[in-house]
Order: structure tokens, then sequence, then C-alpha cells
């Protein structure tokens, strides 16, 4: 049957043709791409990539003997596409890395010893978090009550306590620091 033509087989004819194609010719799809992967998960996942492209072309899968190489030949380019794919990946995550070894400035103030920075180290994780999301990534209140999946109100609340709790921070003498950042841990409210 040609490509151009549409199967009007029943569905059950369908699926049994590609039941026995599946069956007959899976561990030799599967070696041909275990011998060409690292490694055995991306080689079921190549697997499952050459199955599909057969099951939607069924009408193109050649009569046996050719089923087999023609599994091969939508294997290798499957394999072709995964290749190509984790050579983009690996660039980009090469990209990633090197632009992440250089300090952003905007995490600056926080490596460096100022009251400031201190002060907000001294937080307790959820002060700091909620400050941060203000601050830098510049969200209000419905956003923050969005990324925390907890009200408004809550959100403003608990703000408000933050603020407080980072102000008396930078009030307090430097060697009471901690004291402080204990003595006003996050309340039941705050949880």
């Amino acid at each position: 049957m040609s490509e151009g033509v549409v199967d009007d087989s029943p569905p059950d004819v369908r699926r049994e043709r590609f039941e026995q194609i599946f069956a007959a010719h899976r561990e030799a799809v599967l070696g041909y791409l275990r011998r060409r992967t690292d490694s055995g998960h991306d080689a079921a996942d190549l697997l499952a990539d050459t199955f599909l492209v057969a099951w939607r072309r069924l009408d193109a899968v050649p009569p046996d003997p050719q089923t087999k190489p023609w599994l091969y030949g939508v294997a290798r380019r499957v394999l072709a596409n995964h290749r190509r794919g984790e050579g983009r990946r690996h660039a980009l995550a090469t990209k990633l890395r090197d632009e992440l070894t250089d300090t952003p400035p905007d995490v600056q103030p926080l490596l460096e010893d100022t009251p400031a920075a201190r002060a907000f180290r001294a937080l307790p994780e959820q002060d700091r978090e909620l400050l941060s999301l203000v601050a830098w990534e510049e969200l209000d209140t419905a956003q923050i009550a969005t990324v925390l999946g907890i009200s408004r109100n809550a959100v403003r609340i608990r703000l408000h306590r933050a603020r407080k709790r980072f102000a008396k921070l930078l009030t307090a003498p430097l060697a009471n620091r901690s004291v402080v950042a204990l003595s006003e841990e996050v309340s039941h409210e705050d949880a």
C-alpha cells in the first residue's frame, strides 16, 4: 500500500498487524539500538519511538522479509534525531554551566559581608524566600501566593512579619543577631 493511500482496514486488523510486527521484530530492533547507545533506558525509549513511527505509518511497513530492514531504517533515523537532541542538550548544559560559574551581579550582595547581607542570611529560610520573591523576582502578593500555594492574605501577613524580623536584625548589634533570629523564629501561623 502506498503512503498516499489511507488504510481503511478495521482497527482490529491494524492492531493485529502491528502486534505481529512488534512481536516478530522487537528483539532485533532493540538489539540494534542497544549496540548503538550507551544506556539501556535510551535504547528502550528509542525502541518505543521506532514502533510509534511504525504504528503511525503502518500502511507503509513492507511485508516480510523487508519489514526488519525497514524498521532498522526507522530506528536509524530515530537514533540520529536522539543524538542531535543530545548534542543540543549537551551544548546548552555547557553554556549554562559556563554562565553560572560567574557570580551573577544580583546575588553578589548576599556574598558580601555587609550589614544587610549578614542580616538577610540570619533570617529563617521562609523569610529569605519571601523577601527574595519580592526584591529579586519582583513579584506582587498575588504572584507570590501562586508560587507558595497560599492565600494573598497569608502572603501579606508573612511578608509584614518577615520585613519586621529583617528590620530588627538590621538594627541589632552584630553579636545579638543570631539570638534575635532564633527568638523571632517563624510562628505556627507563618508555617
